[in-house]
């Protein structure tokens, strides 16, 4: 069961980036608008966008009804900052999506809007996902929509929203019958977690340190190693917003290196400590991924502009 979990875990709150859109088992004639579309998926992924959009033209043009071009065309406009032209193709894509697509097309959706920080408009879509989800009594991924919508909230600046929403996540992913004690410590620990961000976004140092606190305690319940990793971008991501950047800068560079907002937060931190060079060093590598997720959603804005010279 906690290997059924953890797999949900991170497809949504780490790792959910860009899906192949072809089945494994299926072959898709070369030059055919499939193949195309393969093909720009993989530019894409290269940080090749404008390569892996006119392959995506192509392919509409063969075929204008392909829900995976309409796709992936906005999730590479949404890299290249061309936000109001990526929705127009996700609403092709929700309108086409197969059944079992829905939701992917949903998601995709929400984090467009992600990526302009206007959360009421993402959650739009991610509430339809969370309805399908509960409706199929599928709590676990129920809570994780919740999750993920309320990571949009958090980073958005809206801490009200961000709380309410890792609540209902954590509440509704208790509602699983057969939960073992492992996995109820291990929801504890993402709940533990989300409150000590909260706390350290709204300058509550003090408050913000109990929950660190009771997460670690709540993760060694959990005894789940894979886990153990969250554990420095909590305490790096308390002590940033907390304004210890030192802290920041060690713990940080101790969680996962290919996540971009930890690059990016890695980068603020060097460059509040006055080291520019370093905090270039860390935009650049954050700027690199291509993800179409909460965490890059909000990092890759953030670093185009710094690069540009914009600041904060």
């Amino acid at each position: 069961m906690r290997s059924i979990i953890l797999a949900v875990f991170f497809l949504i709150c780490l790792s959910w980036t860009q899906q192949p859109t072809q089945p494994p088992q299926s072959r898709a004639a070369a030059g055919s608008p499939a193949d195309l579309v393969k093909q720009g998926e993989k530019l894409n992924s290269e940080g090749k966008q404008d390569q892996a959009l006119a392959l995506y033209k192509k392919a509409l043009k063969a075929d204008p009804a392909l829900y995976e071009a309409h796709l992936d065309s906005g999730i590479a406009l949404d890299l290249k900052g061309n936000y109001a032209e990526a929705r127009e193709h996700f609403a092709q894509a929700l309108s086409l999506a197969p059944a079992d697509s829905k939701q992917q097309a949903l998601r995709a959706t929400a984090m467009s809007y992600a990526f302009e920080g206007k959360a009421d408009e993402a959650a739009k879509f991610e509430q339809q996902v969370f309805d399908q989800r509960l409706a199929k009594n599928d709590f676990i991924a129920a809570g994780e929509t919740a999750n993920e919508l309320a990571r949009i909230y958090l980073e958005s600046g809206d801490t009200g929203h961000a709380f309410n929403l890792y609540k209902l996540g954590y509440d509704t992913a208790l509602r699983k019958p057969d939960l073992t004690d492992a996995d109820k410590n291990l929801w504890l620990f993402r709940w533990e977690n989300a409150q000590a961000r909260i706390a350290a976004r709204r300058g509550k140092a003090d408050e913000a340190r109990e929950h660190v606190a009771a997460a670690k305690v709540a993760l060694d319940k959990a005894n789940n190693p894979d886990q153990a990793r969250f554990y420095p971008y909590l305490t790096g991501y308390v002590a940033f917003y907390t304004g210890d950047y030192k802290t920041a800068i060690a713990d940080l560079q101790k969680a996962d290196q290919r996540d971009p907002l930890i690059l990016a937060l890695l980068g603020e931190a060097y460059e509040q400590s006055g080291d520019k060079a370093h905090a270039t060093e860390y935009y650049r590598k954050a700027l690199a991924s291509s993800g179409h997720n909460p965490t890059n959603a909000f990092a890759r804005p953030l670093v185009r502009k710094k690069l540009a010279g914009g600041g904060s």
